[in-house]
């Protein structure tokens, strides 16, 4: 699973992007297009249960579940139509599952802010920001659905009945983009397993499930409701059903090259008990729809990512094919269990807790599960 950090040039993508990564690997610049290749980092989803399971079993391995990041360069305005590079960098954002939309929510006159003329700088205006990124985005879809359009028109002309059907819900699209408004917020029927496919080979932009990552300076992060932008970018997301996150860019990336003390003694003195980071890659997890079952033992503890509503053999295929292939049954009890047993699987067991379940179990996050097979 993949996420794309984007945004206007010079908001603090590649910043946090090195934050993200503990690297440096992004150049961060005060200068649009510094980013032109998509930079790609894989980065550890933090999980207080792992952390646990590993003071209980003190093991020899270590393995949290993962989410991909990837670093797209600035967009501007008129980017559908190819300016600022913008068809490459919108064929990167096409490749990712989901976006963390970067804006910017503070002054600063050193910092150039870009809109549209990389040599013009312009007030900053989170709801202005977001509305240019998502025109561009809006604008590349309709172009794509009003091609797809013309393509059912001249098969349905012949009397084809699935390209009738799929008129009827592309036009009223088309004309809901023409509006200016998101794909996210246009109403398919999730029913439908024609219309799932053909919008899998769209693959639409502005229908990717966003994350709004408001990068404000460090009286903004601890305080982020008495900031005007942030509650500005708030009322948008708002309206989508989308989530933001404080963040303050530069901070996040000097937390990341401190040690786990420093670190900490570091964030009390801003005022904050969770990095913005640690709350974003939460977050972008969360928003891909995956949840994390666990397996622990001396050798190692892990977290394994499955998207929700999976079944135990498709989860215990995660492990390794001969699980699913051989499955027999799942011993399950969940994390917030063994805790009330004080962290005793023996105590676990005694209250009756410790279950086996069959093939037709859906995993829960924060399961612990050991199965067993037959091959």
């Amino acid at each position: 699973m993949k996420l794309g950090i984007v945004g206007l040039p010079n908001v603090g993508k590649s910043t946090l992007f090195n934050a993200i990564t503990g690297t440096a690997n992004a150049q961060a610049a005060n200068y649009p297009f510094c980013t032109i290749e998509p930079n790609t980092g894989i980065v550890a989803v933090p999980d207080e249960r792992l952390d646990k399971l590993c003071e209980i079993w003190d093991p020899d391995k270590k393995t949290p579940a993962v989410v991909e990041f990837t670093d797209i360069a600035g967009l501007v305005k008129g980017a559908s139509q190819g300016a600022g590079l913008g068809n490459k960098f919108l064929g990167h954002i096409r490749e990712c599952d989901a976006i963390v939309h970067v804006v910017r929510c503070f002054d600063d006159d050193n910092i150039t802010h870009v809109v549209e003329d990389a040599t013009k700088a312009v007030p900053v205006d989170p709801d202005g920001d977001i509305e240019c990124i998502d025109l561009e985005l809006i604008l590349s879809d309709l172009e794509m659905v009003q091609n797809r359009i013309a393509k059912m028109m001249k098969t349905a002309k012949g009397g084809n009945k699935e390209a009738k059907a799929e008129l009827a819900w592309l036009e009223p699209l088309a004309s809901h983009l023409e509006e200016g408004k998101s794909a996210r917020t246009f109403d398919f029927d999730e029913t439908d397993d024609d219309q799932k496919l053909v919008l899998k080979e769209m693959g639409l932009l502005s229908r990717k499930p966003i994350i709004y990552a408001c990068n404000m300076d460090d009286d903004g992060v601890a305080d982020p409701e008495a900031n005007d932008y942030y509650k500005l970018v708030k009322a948008r997301a708002d309206v989508e059903n989308a989530e933001v996150i404080p963040i303050c860019a530069k901070t996040e990336e000097e937390l990341s090259e401190l040690d786990e003390e420093e670190r900490i003694e570091f964030m009390e003195d801003l005022g904050i008990t969770e990095s913005g980071l640690n709350k974003l890659i939460k977050a972008s997890y969360s928003l891909l729809g995956l949840i994390s079952f666990l397996t622990d033992g001396k050798k190692e503890c892990r977290a394994w990512t499955i998207k929700k509503g999976t079944k135990a053999p498709q989860a215990a295929g995660k492990i390794h094919s001969d699980f699913e292939r051989g499955f027999i049954r799942a011993q399950v009890c969940n994390f917030d269990e063994l805790m009330e047993c004080g962290g005793k699987m023996s105590e676990v067991k005694a209250r009756g807790l410790y279950r086996s379940e069959g093939k037709e179990y859906v995993v829960k996050d924060g399961d612990i599960i050991e199965f067993l097979f037959n091959v």
